[in-house]
C-alpha cells in the first residue's frame, strides 16, 4: 500500500530530534532501553544513538532459559554494531522462582511475568545509569493490543509508537538495520517456537493496511467491506483495538477536586506556576 510508504529521511530526522528534545527536557543525557534482537527494539537503538551518542546509550539484554539463541546473537549484533552500551542480564531465576508456586500456570501468565520482569530491570537500571526508559512497541502493537501492560508497553518516551510495523521496516532498512533482523519472523520469544503473527492469526502486512484505512482513514465498516476486506477480519480487528483501550491509557482517577490529574491538571501552562 503506497499510503504507508514514508519518508525515511525526515522520519529519522523528526524522530532524533523528538529523542534529544524529550530526553533534556526531562533532565537526562542518557537512555535505557531493552534490547531484544527483533527489528523494533534494533530500530530504536539506533534512532538513539543517533539521537545521544553512542555513550549514553544502554541496551540490555534479557533473556529467559528458552530464549532463542538467534535472538540472543542478534542482539549482541546490533549492539556490537552500534556500539554502545550492553549489559545481559538472564532472568531465568527470579522467572522460575516465582513460577514454583504455580506450575500449572499459562504460557500467557508466564510470558506477561517476564515481560514486566524486564520491564522492573530497565526502570532500575534507569536509576543505576540516570537514564530514561526509551520504549519500543510500534503503533501495530499498540493499537492490537499485542502487548504487556506495564510490561514491554511500558516507557518514559516511544520513538516508534506511530509508526506502523511494516513503516518501522522501512526506517530499519534506511538506518543501516541489518537484514536479518529486519526479515526474520517477528516474535516476542516469550516461549519456544512462539510467533508474533502466527499467535495473532494474520500477518502485520495485512493487519497495517486495515488498520490505516480503519484508524488514520475512518473508513466505516461498510466502506471497508467495499475496499475488499472480509466483515470477520474487520470485527476481529476492531475488537481487539476496543479491548486494549486501557492499555493505552494511565490510570483512570475518579474525578473529586476542582483540577484532577490527567484530566484538568495537564496543559502546558501547568509546568509553571
Amino acid at each position: 500500500m503506497k499510503e504507508l510508504k514514508i519518508n525515511t529521511k525526515l522520519t529519522k530526522e523528526i524522530l532524533v530530534g523528538f529523542i534529544q528534545n524529550e530526553t533534556r527536557k526531562i533532565g537526562f543525557k542518557k537512555v535505557v532501553l531493552g534490547l531484544s534482537g527483533g527489528i523494533d527494539s534494533s530500530c530504536v537503538a539506533c534512532l538513539a544513538k543517533e539521537a545521544l551518542g553512542a555513550k549514553n546509550v544502554w541496551a540490555i539484554v534479557m533473556p529467559y532459559k528458552t530464549s532463542s539463541q538467534e535472538s540472543l546473537r542478534d542482539a549482541n549484533m546490533a549492539a556490537e554494531k552500534l556500539d554502545i552500551h550492553k549489559k545481559i542480564v538472564d532472568i531465568t531465576g527470579q522467572i522460575d522462582s516465582y513460577f514454583k508456586n504455580f506450575m500449572g500456570a499459562s504460557q500467557i501468565r508466564r510470558g506477561n511475568k517476564m515481560a514486566r520482569e524486564r520491564m522492573s530491570i530497565l526502570y532500575d537500571f534507569s536509576v543505576k545509569y540516570e537514564a530514561l526508559v526509551i520504549g519500543t512497541s510500534n503503533k501495530t502493537e499498540l493499537l492490537l493490543g499485542y502487548g504487556t501492560i506495564y510490561g514491554d508497553m511500558a516507557c518514559a518516551i516511544n520513538p516508534i509508537g506511530d509508526l506502523y510495523k511494516t513503516q518501522v521496516r522501512q526506517l530499519s532498512s534506511h538506518l543501516g538495520v541489518p537484514d536479518r533482523i529486519i526479515k526474520k519472523p517477528p516474535t516476542a520469544d516469550l516461549w519456544i517456537g512462539q510467533e508474533d503473527e502466527k499467535e495473532l492469526g494474520f500477518t502485520y502486512n495485512e493487519a497495517d493496511k486495515l488498520l490505516y484505512l480503519m484508524i488514520d482513514k475512518r473508513l466505516s465498516d461498510k466502506e471497508l467491506i467495499k475496499v475488499g476486506y472480509k466483515k470477520d477480519f474487520i470485527e476481529n480487528v476492531y475488537r481487539r483495538i476496543q479491548r486494549a483501550q486501557y492499555k493505552r491509557k494511565l490510570p483512570l482517577i475518579a474525578k473529586l477536586s476542582e483540577r484532577t490529574i490527567e484530566q484538568d491538571f495537564r496543559y502546558p501552562r501547568d509546568w509553571g506556576r
